[in-house]
């Protein structure tokens, strides 16, 4: 796999892909070390969690450069990104038992009745390049504690960091085959999708990958979870603390250099407090100092690919020719790498990218609105619906407000963002299913009733076996 270095367009060294036979293989181990895995005590398992997450926090500042490297993260970024993986598994290692012990549910008097969470097999894992450690984490942790095993198709331009996942785990004395790296292009993934020995797929990533994903899944009846685009509202009422909800804004639309499914994409603001909120989130947008990710100082590092980039500059440029005003930024930066400024539209046309579409870079697009209705309005007026911010001093109508709003997780004076001990995921076109918590470890198990009773014992009176 050609790998290329963001912040100088130079080549990386090359890493070797997995063969078709390789990927057989890979297959095999899976569903052999399944049936053993399976039946490993829960708490081994979340003893072994906790190694990996002891292996992570020894090892942070090398795997926090190699993403850099790979995909461009400003490295401090990266170094809480780690921590953020090794607290997902101390989370889960703590709580992964409980989260999955029986429910014993009523019944009849004489039958002992619950729901077994129970493993469901090899689960195939695809994810993508932005957080290249955290996605991948956000999966393992919980599913393989369950009992599954995991195997995981990484985007092409992280393989290095693919492989590095799964030798965190051999590190932490996992058994081999429990959790492997599929180094394999898109296009060889169907197969892998489809076959009988994958149980369940999870794909975070684009609404077109979630669709393909879904479609074949859907074919062969197996569960998924998607966790695809956002366009997260961030909305600034008349009420709202102006100088946080500016200085928050920035960091919600430019973490990890603005590609984030979860950043802050269009600025819903009250006219009442507009100029004001707008001119100090351009100061401070502007400040920011884009640089060399390596470098401690630097705020936004390169965009991950070159294509990315044009990609996302063709957006900017098609907003500002339908009419939108460029404040800040709007130009690729002349040097090496590829890199983009911090960039603010306002005066959007509703039916511009900077509206309509998902924009994947340090760009935001501002919106004026008249009345609390109108924010509301605007903030639903998309077809995705993962996050959004609400931002007001009076907190019973920030949380009135976020319940209006049509997303997966809503946020009140703060940004958005996940958590390993809240639920995480999106609704409309931002995919289904959840992540993280108890709800995030229930979606890849069998949750089997079980009933237990005595030979003839009761049941005279009702025939429960009517389906």
């Amino acid at each position: 796999m050609e790998r290329t270095n963001p912040s100088t367009g130079e080549s990386l060294e090359s890493i070797g892909s997995d063969t078709e036979q390789d990927v057989a293989d890979a297959l095999d181990r899976a569903t052999e070390v399944f049936e053993e895995w399976k039946e490993v005590r829960i708490q081994k398992r979340q003893t072994l969690l906790a190694d990996a997450g002891a292996v992570l926090r020894e090892n942070k500042r090398e795997y926090a450069e190699l993403m850099t490297e790979e995909m461009g993260k400003p490295v401090e970024s990266a170094v809480s990104e780690v921590e953020k993986c090794a607290w997902v598994c101390d989370y889960y290692a703590e709580n992964a038992a409980e989260h999955l012990q029986d429910e014993h549910l009523g019944g009849e008097e004489y039958a002992k009745t619950y729901v077994s969470y129970e493993p469901m097999g090899p689960i195939l894992a695809v994810m993508p390049w932005n957080f290249p450690f955290w996605q991948v984490f956000r999966f393992a942790a919980p599913h393989l504690t369950a009992g599954n095993v995991g195997l995981l198709k990484h985007a092409s331009n992280v393989p290095g960091c693919s492989r590095a996942i799964q030798e965190v785990f051999e590190e932490a004395g996992y058994p081999e085959g429990v959790f492997q790296s599929l180094l394999v292009g898109s296009d060889e993934m169907d197969d892998v999708l489809t076959d009988d020995r994958i149980a369940a797929v999870t794909l975070t990533g684009s609404e077109r990958a979630g669709r393909a994903v879904a479609e074949s899944a859907g074919q062969q009846l197996k569960k998924t979870v998607l966790e695809l685009g956002g366009s997260d509202p961030f909305v600034v009422l008349d009420d709202a603390d102006v100088e946080a909800a500016a200085k928050t804004g920035v960091r919600a639309r430019t973490i990890n250099s603005g590609q984030s499914c979860i950043a802050a994409k269009r600025f819903i603001v009250h006219t009442d407090v507009y100029d004001e909120w707008l001119d100090k989130f351009t100061d401070e947008m502007e400040s920011l100092t884009v640089g060399d990710p390596m470098e401690e100082e630097t705020d936004v590092g390169p965009q991950a690919r070159e294509d990315l980039m044009a990609d996302f500059h063709e957006q900017v440029q098609e907003s500002v020719e339908a009419g939108a005003t460029l404040e800040v930024g709007g130009e690729p930066l002349d040097r090496d790498g590829f890199y983009y400024p911090p960039t603010v539209l306002t005066d959007v046309p509703r039916d511009s990218p900077a509206a309509a579409e998902e924009v994947f870079g340090p760009a935001a697009a501002v919106f004026e609105v008249e009345d609390e209705q109108e924010a509301i309005e605007l903030a639903n007026d998309t077809n995705l619906g993962l996050g959004a911010s609400v931002w007001s001093k009076d907190l019973e109508r920030g949380e009135r407000v976020a319940h209006e709003i049509k997303a997966g997780c809503t946020f009140v004076n703060e940004l958005v963002k996940s958590d390993p001990r809240l639920p995480f995921g999106g609704v409309k076109d931002s995919g289904y299913g959840r992540e993280l918590a108890k709800h995030g470890i229930q979606e890849f198990v069998n949750k089997k009733t079980v009933w237990v009773q005595e030979a003839n014992a009761g049941g005279e009176d009702v025939d429960l076996s009517i389906e």
